[in-house]
């Protein structure tokens, strides 16, 4: 209860991803709720860089593999620290009250 009065906010990690795939492929690769920061074009690839938080990378290497049929690949380091989406937080904040119940 203090915490929802004092309006706490729940923060994610936000990563970094450098992503490289054949340029044909380079329309649908980023995870949901990931910014594209930029996209060079190099030798019929494209170097996609951008933001993503952690939550949506967790099953990107299978995703990107699936999407572009093995030929791209990624690098990620942590970026920063953000705000968690208020409808997610509040999933979030739903779900360890119901685990905590259960206990």
């Amino acid at each position: 209860m203090a915490a929802q009065k004092a309006g706490t906010v729940i923060l994610e990690p936000i990563y970094q991803l450098a992503i490289s795939v054949p340029a044909a492929y380079s329309g649908d690769i980023i995870a949901r709720r990931g910014r594209v920061l930029g996209m060079l074009p190099s030798d019929g690839h494209a170097l996609i860089t951008a933001q993503v938080p952690y939550a949506e990378i967790l099953r990107y290497a299978t995703d990107l593999r699936s999407m572009t049929q093995g030929r791209g690949h990624f690098h990620m380091a942590f970026d920063h620290y953000e705000d968690m989406p208020a409808q997610l937080a509040a999933q979030l904040a739903e779900r360890q009250r119901s685990e905590y119940a259960s206990h």
